[in-house]
């Protein structure tokens, strides 16, 4: 049971101490960036718009005490005429540093918030990417990380409240 002092020993902590979970990006950073377009130059002259395919991958490991690594993967298909106008792919990087968060909140945080927070310069590089190699710029909605994640635990079975998720 925890005392006005926030531990279970009801001593004051010693002065400074740190107890409070705490979240915060680190760093991020493009891993890895790959753009082909294979049937240039004559895919230009396709009158019709090409069919997208967007994919979405989340990973995290822990990289060091405290620090853990988000990859946001984003792999973007498009076709037109039965041919491909364009592949990229991106694997999105960042670096989360975690302290006194509960074991049962570091997962949804990784796979929830972290990417919530990672998909905006995600989505910047991925446009940029696009509109580099010649096409208007792919600007993706908005995605409801914490949902999915939520979506995906309920159909293994784990359970977390909505309160949970993406909360340190």
């Amino acid at each position: 049971m925890m005392d006005e002092f926030g531990n279970a020993g009801g001593e004051p902590l010693a002065n400074g101490a740190d107890t409070a979970p705490a979240a915060g990006l680190i760093s991020q950073y493009v891993k890895d960036l790959s753009f082909e377009n294979p049937n240039a130059p004559a895919i230009y002259q396709e009158p019709q718009a090409p069919e997208i395919n967007v994919q979405f991958d989340i990973g995290a490991a822990q990289v060091a005490d405290e620090v853990h690594e988000v990859t946001l993967k984003i792999d973007v298909r498009a076709t037109t005429g039965g041919k491909t106008a364009f592949i990229a792919e991106l694997s999105y990087g960042g670096l989360f540093g975690l302290r006194n968060v509960p074991a049962e909140h570091v997962q949804p945080f990784l796979l929830g918030e972290g990417p919530r927070l990672l998909f905006p310069f995600a989505r910047r590089v991925v446009a940029d990417a696009i509109r580099d190699g010649g096409f208007p710029p792919l600007l993706l909605e908005p995605i409801d990380f914490n949902a999915l994640f939520l979506q995906q635990a309920q159909a293994q079975g784990v359970s977390f409240g909505a309160e949970d998720a993406g909360q340190a």
